[in-house]
């Protein structure tokens, strides 16, 4: 019997300018990707990995994802949404919202994300860290996109979106896990980026990582969603 694996919050909230004029008019979330909205694909992703429940952060758009997705049940999923209001609130902000709606422990991932690993490998890694929270990380080595994280024989020793480090080999694969508890200090409504957590988490010595062999793909960038578009079509 398959072991019961952690809710996945999508951060589906975002404005998306790097696809404009797309955006302006569409969700992130419902580029078409061969004819299909990407949310799509991705929720089958969830569902062929065991995930049951999704709770989708929403904001720019919302009322699009959530009259494409409904409830969940034509991709086999419970899912609820939970939207930012009239104030962004940051990726990590929108989590501390969607708490009351998920367990101790969760996945969190990223919007424009399609992530094909084994997703209760990284679920048992994180179960053994005995860590408030995991990164799931890539050596991308600059290849798919700017690499941002320093690992270190097992540690993650630093991460950073915007000073990188020559010796930064790998990346923010997009796949992350929570406990509740790592969100204590952050105000409610406050706006508040998932990379700023990710940064206190390291300095407390309480993230955990694990290291992806399989590539990530995106579609955050029109080069990104030409890629993801080939890759499913094989």
């Amino acid at each position: 019997m398959l072991e019961k694996l952690f809710p996945v919050v999508i951060l589906a909230g975002g404005l998306a300018t790097r696809l404009h004029p797309v955006t302006v008019t569409l969700p992130k979330s419902l580029i078409p990707i061969n004819q299909e909205p990407f949310i799509a694909h991705q929720l089958r992703l969830l569902r062929k990995n065991h995930i049951k429940n999704v709770v989708i952060c929403t904001g720019y758009l919302s009322e699009q994802i959530i009259d494409f997705v409904g409830d969940g049940k034509a991709f086999d999923l419970d899912v609820t949404y939970v939207n930012d209001g009239p104030t962004l609130l940051g990726t990590a902000g929108a989590i501390k919202q969607a708490l009351p709606h998920l367990s101790d422990a969760f996945f969190v991932l990223y919007g424009d994300s399609y992530l094909p690993c084994d997703y209760l490998t990284l679920q048992n890694h994180f179960d053994h860290s005995d860590k408030l929270a995991l990164m799931s990380i890539f050596q991308n080595q600059g290849k798919w996109d700017t690499s941002n994280v320093l690992y270190h024989q097992g540690k993650i020793l630093a991460y950073d979106k915007v000073n990188r480090n020559p010796n930064m080999h790998h990346i923010d694969y997009g796949l992350g896990i929570f406990k509740k508890a790592a969100f204590d200090h952050i105000p409610k409504n406050a706006c508040y980026d998932l990379a700023d957590l990710y940064k206190k988490l390291i300095t407390i010595d309480e993230l955990a990582t694990y290291e992806v062999t399989e590539r990530f793909y995106e579609t955050g960038s029109f080069a990104g969603i030409k890629e993801l578009e080939r890759y499913l079509s094989t």
